[in-house]
Order: structure tokens, then C-alpha cells, then sequence
């Protein structure tokens, strides 16, 4: 698993239109890489519609919010129609990159064992390096925290 101070692994992925996002391009910037299990689902259309509610505020602070899921460009694409959804979606079909975060992992529900997204997030700075993780999100309250965080660490 990641930790704090290790150099975010790079990535690219396709966004909701289908156009390559890779994170060498967001140099200069914060990142608020955030991984989700799926699209159109209660937990993760709330985390989505937080983080659009708030993007004026990342972008005061200079920071790009990126969502992350197995999901296909074509759902992502539907999702953000549906719910008004103002961040960028990245497709990671192959799973490779919720590999490489440590987020693909084992998951319980209902006496069933299946592999799949544990919610979460990781703040990146405009040099590459994470600066904090937030693993196994609870929704509530999450995106005011990573908020706080990021304004903290940028006084």
C-alpha cells in the first residue's frame, strides 16, 4: 500500500469523452485522486455530487478532483449527464491503476467474498507527491475533510 510521502504513481486513463488524462500533465497543480466502485450507485453519486458542489473551492486551491472507477468512459459519460456531475471521470477498465493505488482489493458483503474498489482518496502535490490518503472513505463529511487538509497544508 501507498503512504504518505511516496511519489504518486503515474497514470493515464481515459475521461468520460474519451480524451487521455495522465498526472505529468496536471504538474503545477493539487490532485484529489479519488477511487469509487461504481458508477450510479447511493455512496458513490453523493461522494460525486460533494465533490462538484465543492470544486469552486478546490479550484481556489488550485487543485483538480479526479474520480476513478472500473467503470467505461460511456458510463461515466451518462453518469455526469444524469446527476449534472462537473469533475472529470477517469475509466480504469483494466483495473491496472486501483492495482498500482492498492485500492483494488478483497471485499465482504453479505457473507460474499468478491474483489472490487475500497473507497479511496489521495492528495497529490504540484511536485507528484502524496501528501495524505483517506482509506475506506465513509461518504459523510469526507470532501469538507479533504478540503480542510488541503488548505492546511498549503498555509
Amino acid at each position: 500500500m501507498l503512504k504518505a510521502g511516496d511519489i504518486a504513481p503515474e497514470i493515464t486513463l481515459p475521461n468520460q469523452d474519451e480524451v487521455e488524462i495522465s498526472l505529468r500533465d496536471l504538474e503545477g497543480k493539487w490532485v484529489v485522486l479519488y477511487f469509487y466502485p461504481k458508477d450510479n450507485t447511493p455512496g458513490c453519486t453523493t461522494e460525486a455530487c460533494e465533490f462538484t458542489e465543492a470544486l469552486p473551492d478546490f479550484d481556489g486551491l488550485n487543485a483538480v478532483v479526479l474520480g476513478v472507477s472500473p467503470d467505461s468512459p460511456k458510463k461515466h459519460a451518462n453518469f455526469i449527464a444524469k446527476k449534472d456531475l462537473l469533475i472529470t471521470l477517469l475509466a480504469d477498465e483494466s483495473k491496472e491503476v486501483c492495482e498500482k493505488y492498492g485500492v483494488w482489493q478483497l471485499k465482504k458483503n453479505y457473507g460474499k467474498e468478491y474483489m472490487g474498489v475500497v473507497r479511496s482518496t489521495f492528495l497529490i502535490s504540484p511536485a507528484g507527491k502524496i501528501e495524505a490518503i483517506w482509506e475506506k472513505v465513509r461518504v459523510k463529511g469526507h470532501v469538507e475533510a479533504v478540503k480542510e487538509k488541503l488548505a492546511e497544508l498549503q498555509a
